[in-house]
């Protein structure tokens, strides 16, 4: 618990824990040291530790899940306050992964995000290409920031949002936001010999 708390009062604006899939199949899915209740756990606590954290999460589908274990598991974690949900098709990596199960239509994935925006998540990324990556973050982000600029009618929130990526961050005129590595010094560049 204390080591949830000092990363939720680190300065993060979202903390993100991985539930990634229903409960029946965490033993199957995830490593043996993490399990279902322990992560809803981790996201309630990061969420009391400091309130106005957002908590994001994501789902992997296509494991063997039914319908009715994913939106059980959205409402679980609606329970643990989490704010952000992304929902995406798990791809086998490599022959020695977990086989997909089954490959979630568009439709499904429209479905569920209409289930968790209606379920009260501040925001839902629901599709087959969906990552839990900062890029689904980015789409977030972006999202939000609008929001907050048409309250408060600046884009000045874009540069200190934190996520743990600190990359240097830009907002367009019509809000859109990028996202740029930061650039390597130049003398590492002259000790490659570049």
């Amino acid at each position: 618990e204390a080591s949830v708390e000092c990363l939720a009062n680190s300065g993060l604006d979202v903390y993100a824990h991985n539930i990634e899939t229903v409960e029946r199949l965490q033993p199957f899915v995830r490593d043996k040291r993490a399990n279902y209740a322990q992560s809803l756990k981790v996201l309630k606590h990061a969420k009391t530790a400091k309130p106005s954290l957002l908590t994001k999460t994501s789902i992997m589908l296509g494991l063997g899940e039914s319908e009715e274990e994913v939106v059980q598991t959205m409402k679980d974690l609606r329970a643990a306050d989490v704010d952000v949900l992304t929902l995406g098709q798990y791809l086998r990596p490599t022959p020695s992964h977990l086989a997909v199960e089954e490959y979630v239509t568009p439709e499904a994935f429209a479905r569920y995000q209409k289930i968790g925006e209606d379920l009260g998540f501040v925001y839902v990324a629901s599709g087959p290409m969906v990552r839990s990556s900062y890029k689904a973050g980015e789409y977030f982000l972006e999202n939000m920031l609008k929001t907050r600029a048409e309250q408060a009618g600046t884009k000045e929130l874009a540069a200190s949002f934190k996520t743990g990526h600190e990359h240097e961050r830009k907002v367009d005129d019509d809000l859109k936001l990028s996202t740029i590595a930061p650039k390597k010094p130049a003398s590492a560049d002259r000790k490659r010999g570049l």
